[in-house]
């Protein structure tokens, strides 16, 4: 069959990160760090430890104040702006390491995902979308959330993203520490929101995964981006194959 030549127009630009520089103290942590996410695109972050991934994401989400640079959210500019405007806007996380909150059930959890008016609006609806992509969710409503498994508080940690209403989702690790079953289980997840049309920045240390899932993909370095291009594209990279799939 032959392969057509017709191209879909691009995505709108919903997260343009451009010329970014974010410090701790002296000491540099991103440099001239520019990407772009477009509606309804999954991106992936790649990178080795240190190389600043989560710090771009803290800068995104309003924790960090960059040095210097522009980050604009669907044509606003959103950087320095502080956590809970950026959250306000739409832009959430799954943060590394699941952070719920133990002494709370899972019901409570997911309850205080939905806070923004907007959210609250649909929030019956939005737990019930979580109760169907997570079953465990469901049977585990009045459990105590630090009773839960790394695996069951990580679908959590997602469904509580999802109760906020959030236009942009950014993943932070979501897979790390989690039995391979559970990875499998997390990673279907968020292909399954990708597929839904959920705007998404995912940093995964399964590089080999990530990649496969991405429209695009950026790798970071040293706090700078040295390599860009689609999943697929960088999947077949001989740089990408040796620094990170070991082959």
């Amino acid at each position: 069959m032959a392969r057509t030549t017709t191209s879909l127009p691009a995505p709108h630009t919903m997260l343009e990160v451009r010329d970014l520089c974010v410090h701790y103290g002296d000491a540099p942590a991103l440099a001239d760090v520019s990407l772009q996410v477009g509606a309804g695109q999954l991106v992936a972050l790649v990178g080795a430890n240190g190389a600043g991934k989560t710090s771009l994401i803290r800068a995104i989400a309003g924790i960090l104040k960059p040095r210097r640079g522009s980050i604009r959210f669907d044509g606003q500019e959103i950087a320095g702006l502080g956590s809970h405007r950026v959250f306000n806007l739409g832009v959430n996380q799954v943060a590394e390491g699941r952070q719920v909150f133990p002494s709370m059930s899972v019901l409570e959890n997911l309850q205080l995902g939905a806070l923004l008016p907007r959210a609250r609006a649909q929030a019956a609806a939005t737990q019930e979308r979580v109760f169907a992509m997570f079953p465990r969710l469901r049977e585990r409503a009045s459990q105590l959330a630090g009773t839960l498994s790394g695996g069951e508080q990580q679908m959590l940690a997602i469904g509580r993203c999802l109760m906020g209403a959030p236009r942009l989702i950014m993943f932070d690790e979501p897979s790390l520490g989690l039995a391979p079953a559970l990875v499998t289980e997390v990673l279907h997840a968020i292909r399954g929101l990708h597929e839904q049309g959920m705007t998404i920045l995912l940093v995964e240390q399964n590089v080999m995964a990530s990649l496969q899932l991405a429209d695009r993909a950026y790798v970071l370095e040293s706090g700078s981006i040295v390599l860009q291009g689609s999943g697929t594209e960088l999947l077949a990279d001989p740089r990408v194959k040796e620094a990170y799939l070991g082959l």
